[in-house]
Parts: C-alpha cells; structure tokens; sequence
C-alpha cells in the first residue's frame, strides 16, 4: 500500500510541476498584459513539436535550450500583431480571442506533423529506473525536477533582482505610474509575453519526454493549469506553483484508488478552496473577497 501511494503521488508530482509551470506563465501574463492566454496551451504543443523536429541535429539538450525560444518567436509575433491592439479593452476580447487562436494553432500542428501521436526520443541513460525498488524513479525524472527548480528560481531572481523584472511587478501593481514615469509599457508586456510563452514551451518539452507528444497535449493540460492558478491565488506566482503541485500530487493518489475521479478531484479542490478562501491559498486580500 505504501509503495503504491508513493508510486502514485510522484507521478501526480510530476504531472503537477508540468501545471506548475504553464500556470506560472498565464499568471504572469494575465497579471501584466491582462490577458487569459487560452492559447498558453497550444504553445507548449508547439515547444514540444519544434524540440522533436530539432532533436535529430541538435540533440536532447540542444533541442531543450533552443525549442522554446521558438515557441517565443512566434509568441511576440502573435503579441504584437494580434494582441497588443486589445490593450485596454474589455478583457472578453483576448479571452475570445485566445481562445479562437489555439483551436487554429492546433489544426496547424496536425496540418505539419500529423494527427498521430508522436514519440519524444529521450537519452537511454536518462530512462534507466535507479533502483529496483524505486522503479517509477528515471534519471529523467529526475533531471525534470532539477530543470523546474532552476528555471523556477531563475524566474523569481530576475523578477526580484533585475531592472526588467522589478518594472514588470511594478507594473502588475500599478501599470499607469510606471507609465507616467517614462517606461515603455509595449516593450514590458512583449517582454513579460515572452517569458510567459518560454515557460510554456519549455513545459511542452519535458512534457513530451514524459506524455509523449500529441497535437492536443496542451489542451489537456490547460484547465488544470487555470484550476492551479485559482487554488494558488490570482496574482501570486507562488500560489500557482504550489496550486499545480496540490492539484497534481492529488490527482496522482486518487487515481490509484478511484480513477474515475482523477479529473473530477482538481475541481473538487477548486470549490473548497473557494468556498473556504476565495482568494486561493496564496491570492492577494480582496481581490475577488
């Protein structure tokens, strides 16, 4: 029994750091540009598609550095031509918006690699288990974990330390003084667009090592993703994180024991943290209070 909750709770562990990670770049884009991405989830289909067409030249590692930036191309891209003209306009706009763009995006996927799933080619040395006893416990899992927690503190160091990152969470708390002060706004929300399409597309990545890759991955994952930010607290990036982590981990235990409610489990948490704190665990006092 023991070794089947603990089997259970790291595979819903390392599905919750995949919400973990897309719910760290819809918060971020929806706390500065205003914007409920749902096209986040395309993205990272789209990051994990550009790695498995890269792989065979550049490798597992080159294909994990450079398939996301990719994703950002195409991201500030769909920024500037598509988004940046909503600014300032009911948010019912880029939601519908967003929305329209990820079915598009999709069928595009399937239109150049194919409505079949396709398998992502990890390393052998990384799909090694490290023990008999710890079988569900791969060097890629491992790796996995490492990569979120750094790419994760990288995100908060540079949100904490740097010029771009400090005018970034200035701007969520008050966007028209900073503004009024000279910043150039446009360039901050591509900026903070950009980050928030990286994280997604680095997502589809590690994603793909683990799931496998299908035109609809994305999709599949991005409810929860929104789920996680809302059990994490709107506005707090911390919140989202540790939201993906809780929504995963239970997901994971529950679907050993009753999988049927697997899926039904992430929105049962949902309504008892609204109902008990509306602002989520880690939200911001008042916001929806």
């Amino acid at each position: 029994m023991e070794s089947l909750i603990m089997y259970s709770a790291f595979n819903g562990l390392i599905v919750g750091i995949f919400y973990a990670l897309m719910a760290l770049g819809l918060s971020l884009i929806l706390g500065l540009n205003g914007v409920i991405n749902f096209a986040h989830g395309t993205f990272m289909a789209l990051g994990g598609y550009l790695a498995f067409t890269i792989e065979p030249y550049v490798g597992f590692w080159g294909s994990l550095i450079l398939a996301p930036f990719g994703a950002v191309v195409l991201g500030l891209l769909v920024e500037r031509i598509l988004i940046r003209p909503l600014y300032g306009r009911d948010p019912l706009f880029s939601l519908l918006l967003t929305f329209g763009l990820a079915m598009i995006m999709e069928d595009l996927i399937r239109t150049i690699w194919g409505s079949v799933g396709q398998p992502f080619v990890l390393p052998n040395y990384l799909n090694t288990p490290l023990s008999a006893s710890l079988f569900f416990l791969t060097g890629y899992r491992l790796v996995l974990i490492a990569i979120t927690i750094l790419v994760t503190g990288a995100l908060f160091a540079v949100l904490r330390y740097t010029r771009i990152g400090i005018r970034i969470r200035a701007g969520n708390a008050d966007l028209e003084t900073i503004s009024a002060m000279g910043v150039n706004i446009f360039f901050l929300r591509a900026a903070n667009f950009g980050i928030g399409i990286f994280l997604a597309g680095l997502a589809g990545i590690l994603a793909a090592g683990q799931l496998g890759l299908s035109p609809s991955i994305g999709s599949s994952l991005i409810m929860p993703s929104f789920v996680a930010i809302i059990v994490g607290g709107v506005g707090s990036l911390i919140g989202s994180v540790l939201g993906g982590l809780i929504i995963g981990i239970a997901s994971g235990i529950t679907a050993a024991f009753f999988p049927v409610a697997q899926e039904v489990v992430i929105y049962v948490i949902m309504a008892v943290v609204l109902v008990l704190r509306p602002r989520g665990l880690l939200g911001q006092e008042g916001l929806f209070e």
